[in-house]
């Protein structure tokens, strides 16, 4: 049995130019590896081994991250199942030329499943909450995944995949 607060990661980097688009911000996708990075480091650390990524919530980006600014990424395990685990994940940037405090950038939830040598799915740990806000991210992780399979599930009777490319 495992803990929330044993799970928790943190990763920082200073954005350059090779990451920036033509406006000087990073781009969207640069700031989504390194969350998917962080989730993915965190799940296999929590689950003693390697974990893939199998779904990434809506990430909306409330702030621009520029050359020079230090990223942080911030996980934890909000929840486990048998097989697959929620990893939050929050975005910070550090201005490199202000003294001020972070600003938070995103926040993401991703899920990532434990697999084995062979890509097959294998059991993860119990994840025991042991704070009340441990068990708000959990209980707040559990109606995530009801709304992910049941979107799944109507997506799926309608015979159309979501981002489905197929001619009227």
């Amino acid at each position: 049995m495992t803990a929330p607060s044993t799970t928790q990661l943190q990763l920082t980097q200073m954005m350059g130019t090779q990451q920036t688009n033509l406006l000087g911000t990073v781009h969207g996708g640069n700031v989504m590896k390194f969350v998917d990075e962080a989730a993915g480091s965190t799940a296999a650390r929590f689950s003693g081994g390697p974990a893939v990524t199998a779904a990434m919530d809506e990430m909306v980006f409330l702030a621009p991250v520029r050359v020079g600014d230090l990223l942080t990424v911030k996980a934890q395990v909000n929840w486990a199942g048998r097989t697959s685990v929620e990893v939050g994940v929050r975005v910070e940037t550090t201005r490199w030329d202000e003294l001020t405090a972070p600003v938070h950038v995103a926040t993401a939830f991703l899920v990532m499943v434990a697999v084995d040598e062979n890509g097959a799915p294998r059991t993860v740990p119990e994840l025991v909450p042991e704070t009340d806000a441990d068990r708000r991210r959990y209980r707040a992780a559990e109606l995530r995944r009801e709304h992910r399979l049941a979107r799944r599930s109507a997506i799926q009777e309608l015979g159309a995949g979501e981002a489905s490319l197929e001619r009227p």
